[in-house]
C-alpha cells in the first residue's frame, strides 16, 4: 500500500490528499486501492489547528515533525510556501533516501534544479502544479520530471495527479504561465461567479438560485471548449443573437475591459512566480 507523505497541510494538501482518498469513488478512477488514510502522514504548525483537524478526519497522521513524514512514507509532497522549502528539505535531509523516496514539490517557483541542490546526490523529485478542484476530481495538473527521476517515479505521479482530474507533463520553462493559469485560475473564475450571481440578485433572482445557475453555466461552458474543441470565440458567437441580450451584455464586458484585465492578471501572476524564483 502506497504510503504518502505531506510537508504542509493548507488547503493545497488537503484538497490533494481528500481527491487521493475518494478516487476510488468516482467511475474511471482506480486509485482507491493504493491509498488509505492510515497510510497518510502530514506535517503541520502545531497552531494550524484546521490544519491538523482536517488530516484527522481523514483517518490519517498529524505530526509537528517534519523529519517523521520522512520516516513514514515513500512518496512526499512538498507542500509549503516558497520561503520555507529551504527550511523544510534541509531539516528531512538526513532522512531522505534517494533509492526510497519520490519528493513531488508543489512550491510555487521552485525548479527542479533548487530543489536537487538542497537533497542528496541522486534525489528523485518532480516538479508538479495542481490546483484545488483536486478535491472534487476537476483537477488539472501538470508535472516536470527532475533530472533523477525514473519512467517508474513518472508512471506514478501521473497515476496520482490523474487520479484526482487531468495530468499531463510539461518543459520547465512553461510552469511559470502555468501556475498563473490553472493554479491560480480557480480563484479569478470564483470572482466571475460571483460577479455573475451578483448581477442577477441585482436583477430580482434568488442569490441561491444564481450561483447554482452562474457555477453550471462556468462549468458548462468549460466543458464545452474541452469537449468540442471549437475556438472560444466561435462558441462565443453561437449564443450572440444580432442586437440581443448577450450582445449588449458581450459590448458591456468589452467596455468594462474585462478581456484585458483577466489577461493582466495572468501577466501579474506569473510575474510574481518568476520574481519569487529569483529570490531563492
Amino acid at each position: 500500500m502506497l504510503k504518502i507523505g505531506f510537508f504542509g497541510a493548507g488547503k493545497m494538501a488537503q484538497a490533494l490528499a481528500k481527491g487521493f482518498l475518494t478516487a476510488g469513488e468516482f467511475p474511471g478512477k482506480s486509485l482507491g486501492s493504493l491509498v488509505k488514510g492510515e497510510n497518510i502522514t502530514a506535517s503541520c504548525a502545531p497552531q494550524d489547528t484546521q490544519c491538523v483537524k482536517a488530516f484527522e478526519g481523514f483517518g490519517s497522521t498529524v505530526t509537528f515533525d517534519n523529519r517523521s513524514v520522512a520516516d513514514n512514507a515513500d512518496v512526499l509532497l512538498l507542500a509549503v510556501k516558497p520561503t520555507v522549502v529551504k527550511t523544510v528539505l534541509d531539516q528531512i535531509r538526513p532522512n531522505f533516501s534517494s533509492s526510497r523516496h519520490l519528493l513531488l514539490s508543489v512550491a510555487m517557483g521552485v525548479t527542479v534544479n533548487q530543489l536537487e541542490k538542497l537533497l542528496p546526490d541522486g534525489s528523485r523529485v518532480m516538479r508538479v502544479m495542481p490546483n484545488t478542484p483536486a478535491l472534487v476530481q476537476c483537477g488539472a495538473s501538470v508535472y516536470v520530471p527532475g533530472n533523477q527521476a525514473t519512467d517508474e517515479d513518472e508512471k506514478l505521479t501521473a497515476k496520482l495527479l490523474s487520479s484526482v482530474g487531468t495530468a499531463e507533463r510539461v518543459q520547465e520553462y512553461l510552469m511559470d504561465p502555468i501556475t498563473a493559469l490553472s493554479g491560480s485560475g480557480p480563484a479569478y473564475v470564483y470572482v466571475i461567479i460571483e460577479a455573475l450571481a451578483d448581477g442577477a440578485v441585482r436583477m430580482g433572482m434568488p442569490r441561491d438560485m444564481a450561483y447554482r445557475l452562474a457555477s453550471q453555466t462556468v462549468l458548462g461552458a468549460g466543458t464545452m471548449v474541452r469537449d468540442t474543441q471549437e475556438h472560444p470565440g466561435k462558441l462565443k458567437d453561437d449564443v450572440t443573437s444580432p442586437a440581443g441580450s448577450t450582445a449588449a451584455g458581450l459590448c458591456a464586458l468589452e467596455n468594462g475591459g474585462l478581456r484585458y484585465t483577466i489577461i493582466d492578471a495572468l501577466e501579474k501572476a506569473t510575474e510574481k512566480c518568476k520574481e519569487t524564483s529569483k529570490a531563492l
